[in-house]
């Protein structure tokens, strides 16, 4: 059988956005289906009483640091978010939906486009409705998707079924049934893809 990587992310994560960068060549090196699990970090969080680094200053400070190295070593375009956090609700909802029918891999680009790459304040309505609309998506139809019960129920479902499964944060990646936490675990992930 072949293998996969399942990753699991949150568009709030700058360390999703890096593995979000990398995840897509590492699949193809290595002959490996990449399939996508929206989650809700912030769910994720309450539910194992793991913060998120921006409420932890030594730490954020660190994160600064360490992220702007592997912006440099993977060469890809990244700037701070300076209304981070941001709440991330309403898009990761709009991944699942977009996941369940219409263009995903264009919604997951230019939803991480707006917060890691010309980082907009995604917290408000407007701004987000214009940055849907400049990615060709009609942001009416974005709401009335995101009102659905089975979107809302499918992304609950999705965190719940991460938090079962041991996660604790964003980007989380499976290869099997073995875990690995961070865009900084990405080597491990194609090692045990067989690269």
């Amino acid at each position: 059988m072949a293998k996969s990587v399942e990753f699991l992310f949150d568009f709030g994560s700058p360390n999703a956005y890096l593995a979000y960068t990398q995840l897509p060549d590492i699949a193809a090196r290595t002959g490996a289906e990449l399939s996508w699990t929206p989650i809700l970090l912030g769910g994720v969080f309450k539910a194992t009483g793991n913060r998120s680094p921006a409420e932890v200053p030594a730490k954020s400070a660190y994160m600064r640091v360490d992220g702007a190295r592997f912006v440099k070593r993977y060469g890809v375009p990244f700037a701070r978010n300076p209304h981070f956090p941001v709440n991330t609700l309403a898009m990761m909802r709009g991944a699942v939906s977009y996941q369940m029918d219409g263009d995903f891999d264009g919604y997951v680009k230019a939803m991480f486009t707006a917060m890691w790459v010309e980082p907009q304040n995604l917290n408000e309505p407007a701004v987000l409705g214009a940055a849907l609309q400049a990615a060709g998506f009609a942001p009416e139809d974005f709401m009335d998707r995101i009102g659905r019960q089975a979107v809302k129920d499918k992304l609950m479902a999705n965190t719940q079924g991460a938090v079962e499964r041991g996660v604790f944060g964003a980007p989380t990646m499976f290869v099997g049934d073995e875990m690995f936490f961070g865009q900084d675990r990405l080597d491990f992930v194609e090692a045990a893809l067989g690269g």
